[in-house]
């Protein structure tokens, strides 16, 4: 394999893993609060896409606009999804709260089908994302790296975002109620946290994130249909495994390792795409066998 060929290669796997650690964060900080997977994660991903595309196409709305209020009527879905579903079973076994879950995953993409019917469309992708970026040869071809600029705005997007939400988790009034309800639900109500408050917080913060990686996994994988946020959406949660799921730099290191995995393993052994998907899975067995916590999380003590 030559230098540039591998440049290329490492460049996909930048923006497949930013995409990845994206969508993680909002798996992670659901679990963090609440310790529950969130497995209608990935179809708030796949709402985002549709909203996007809609907008820009039966509205007429410019991208950015567009984009903007994809993802606002997306996060205001997620904090719905977390009052109607989640909310009435905080008390609840685990067990409820997890097939609640599960419903509202399977209603999600049973209404999208309906609502925008099963058949692939093509998302409508702004000329400023589809530009293309050439360093190197210029006269040969052979020593070019040529990058689309989507897949050198998808890390950067994802690097902000990251600062972003630290800032916020660390250095702010909300951010500290954040950490003192996923430490202690019920000694965080006794320090006068509004709980409920928080946790409609979080799932919003984990919407919006689901919804920018939909729109930018859109805008590099330009095909939408109801089930497309099912296998980005299980491979997101085990990045957030194996980075340590309720550590936020954790989700994003997983994701990044999961998207490198993945590309460099199809780049040196091409014979083997067709088990592209199994890489993913294969990584949570071993995660889950030698180190269940993952990279940068905590062993726990599960409350009875």
């Amino acid at each position: 394999m030559t230098l540039p060929m591998f440049l290329q290669h490492l460049v996909n796997a930048l923006s497949l893993g930013s995409l990845y650690a994206l969508i993680a964060i909002g798996y992670t900080m659901v679990y963090g609060i609440l310790r529950l997977i969130n497995f209608a994660h990935g179809d708030i991903f796949m709402l985002g896409g549709y909203f996007a595309f809609y907008l820009i196409t039966t509205f007429f709305l410019p991208w950015w606009v567009a984009f903007v209020l994809a993802v606002a009527f997306t996060a205001m879905l997620g904090i719905g999804l977390e009052r109607v579903a989640y909310r009435p079973l905080r008390n609840s076994p685990r067990i409820s709260v997890m097939i609640s879950a599960i419903g509202a995953s399977f209603l999600i993409e049973n209404l999208a089908t309906v609502i925008f019917g099963g058949r692939q469309k093509g998302f409508p992708i702004p000329a400023f994302f589809n530009k293309l970026i050439k360093i190197g040869g210029a006269t040969d071809p052979s020593r070019t790296v040529t990058i689309v600029t989507i897949s050198a705005v998808i890390p950067l997007i994802t690097i902000a975002l990251l600062a972003i939400l630290l800032w916020v988790v660390n250095k702010t009034k909300t951010g500290m109620a954040m950490r003192a309800v996923s430490t202690d639900l019920d000694a965080a109500r006794l320090q006068a946290i509004d709980v409920d408050k928080t946790i409609s917080f979080t799932f919003g913060i984990g919407s919006l994130m689901a919804a920018i990686g939909g729109i930018l996994w859109s805008l590099k994988y330009p095909q939408l249909n109801p089930t497309m946020g099912i296998m980005p959406g299980l491979k997101c949660f085990i990045a957030a495994v194996l980075g340590g799921i309720g550590n936020i730099t954790g989700a994003v290191l997983g994701g990044f390792l999961l998207g490198f995995l993945e590309i460099m393993i199809i780049a040196f052994l091409p014979t083997l795409t067709g088990y592209r998907d199994a890489f993913a899975f294969i990584v949570l067995i071993l995660v889950l066998l030698f180190k269940p916590s993952g990279l940068l999380g905590k062993n726990q003590i599960e409350k009875v």
